[in-house]
């Protein structure tokens, strides 16, 4: 009897330190100590691993520590015991992994089953848009070369720039206006320092674009050169056309905090175009801005807090490539290669083979002087690992030569209608229904048209590139 009323309360016991333990965990889950809460939920998993409860919660406490292996594992025996949250955990995990469409299906599927529930979908829906747009931007990643990258902090960053004086001059704002208003902003001054355009917090509190003119010794005539948005523009940077502007917004579609941009100005209507949003790598899930490209060195800079601590940020230093090819599928089968080289894993891996980037690396640093420019640069043609041209009267063979001037011709073209698509964007996003489905199919043929001149020059170039190999070879 004794025996029986001994193991009566030793089960009793047992029970109650286990709910107790349950109770405890559930407490620091919901509080969001993930961590703290894991080693209870991966005992209680283990000793009923169909527990769609304990599978969930075990999952979410993977996925938020960063074992990304196990959240999937854990996740999808929730998933297939229809725990809702499952599916909007496992969307989030796949867009993390930039496996986007598996995560635009989680997603999908997540925002159905609130909708049979008559609950709000419209925060998720706006995550669905932001992975269909990552998964464009995949798609789109240009073949750009990152040949440095400096790690410095986030009120430091304009330290890393180093421009030539055709390309003008940079400063915060508050040390170029002095004001005592330390907005989180910079000023770029066109090389003839007649003109500056800076962001400043507008009425509705968002920064906005503006420029002044100088007259006499003082700056002045201020005009909001974007505006009308809602959400925050910043960091502008004029190429020396005057008519090209690089900036960063948190609205026209970011993925999330800055994304970076570039617009042109329109002389005919005295106003910027549609903002156009440059693709990976140069724009993340993460903050991106302060793209300055200059044209003297040949050089670009922009900024990213990807990966980085809460208060620094990377600058990375590339080569720009106006004809902004993209990373070719058909020599990269693998994926993972193409997101590495999408997400900036390394910045090796976006090396040309053989290439040596040291005097390039070397002029970023340079201050400006007369001989900047060591060698005129009309385009970059890879040829193999040892010959690069910049010009075409460097190209040995005729036949190289005369496709590469096609090469040359096609670029301009897609130039022009990358400007005319632009013009296009922005009828069709001001216009009424009625004009938008007039525009619809314009935008489509432009749009095709555009597809059809890119892999056009893609293949133009490949040939210019044989024929020079051959020639070289024969000699």
């Amino acid at each position: 009897m004794k025996r029986t009323l001994y193991l009566i309360f030793f089960i009793i016991t047992s029970l109650s330190g286990f709910a107790q333990s349950l109770d405890q965990a559930k407490i620091l889950y919901n509080e969001g100590n993930y961590e703290e809460a894991m080693p209870v939920f991966a005992k209680l998993v283990k000793q009923s691993p169909n527990n769609s409860s304990y599978n969930q919660w075990y999952g979410v406490c993977c996925y938020e520590t960063g074992d990304y292996k196990n959240a999937e594992k854990y996740l999808l025996v929730a998933k297939k015991r229809n725990i809702t949250d499952s599916y909007r955990y496992l969307a989030m995990l796949y867009g993390d992994l930039y496996r986007f469409e598996e995560a635009i299906e989680m997603w999908e599927e997540y925002i159905a089953l609130l909708e049979k529930k008559k609950e709000n979908t419209s925060m998720f829906e706006a995550k669905l848009e932001q992975i269909r747009n990552l998964k464009r931007m995949f798609d789109k990643a240009e073949d750009v070369q990152i040949i440095d990258s400096m790690v410095v902090g986030k009120d430091a960053f304009l330290k890393a720039y180093s421009l030539s004086e055709e390309s003008g001059n940079l400063d915060t704002y508050a040390n170029f206006f002095k004001s005592g208003k330390n907005f989180q902003s910079t000023v770029h001054t066109n090389q003839k320092g007649d003109n500056i355009f800076y962001a400043r917090p507008s009425d509705n509190g968002a920064y906005s674009i503006y420029s002044q003119t100088k007259l006499l010794d003082a700056w002045g005539d201020e005009k909001n050169i974007l505006p009308g948005n809602e959400e925050d523009n910043n960091y502008p940077f004029v190429l020396n056309d005057g008519v090209t502007m690089y900036f960063a917004s948190k609205g026209n579609g970011s993925l999330g905090g800055y994304d970076i941009f570039v617009t042109r100005y329109n002389t005919s209507t005295n106003s910027f175009l549609a903002p156009e949003q440059l693709g990976m790598p140069y724009n993340s899930a993460a903050n991106d801005y302060m793209m300055v490209i200059d044209e003297t060195k040949k050089l670009g800079w922009f900024v990213s807090d990807r990966n980085q601590p809460e208060d620094m940020v990377c600058v990375y230093l590339f080569i720009p490539d106006p004809s902004r090819k993209r990373i070719e599928s058909e020599e990269i089968e693998d994926q993972e290669i193409i997101k590495r080289r999408a997400t900036l894993a390394s910045i090796r891996e976006t090396w040309k083979d053989g290439a040596d980037y040291s005097a390039l690396i070397k002029l970023s640093h340079t201050e400006n002087s007369p001989d900047v420019v060591e060698k005129q640069r009309d385009f970059v043609f890879v040829v193999n690992d040892k010959i690069t041209y910049y010009t075409l009267d460097e190209i040995k063979s005729h036949e190289a030569r005369d496709l590469y001037a096609e090469v040359m011709n096609i670029n301009k073209q897609i130039g022009n209608l990358r400007q005319k698509l632009e013009g296009i964007r922005e009828s069709y996003t001001k216009g009424a229904a009625s004009i938008r489905e007039q525009l619809k199919p314009t935008i489509l043929q432009a749009e095709n048209q555009l597809n059809v001149l890119l892999t056009k020059s893609a293949e133009q170039e490949k040939k210019a590139r044989n024929a020079e190999i051959r020639a070289s070879g024969n000699k």
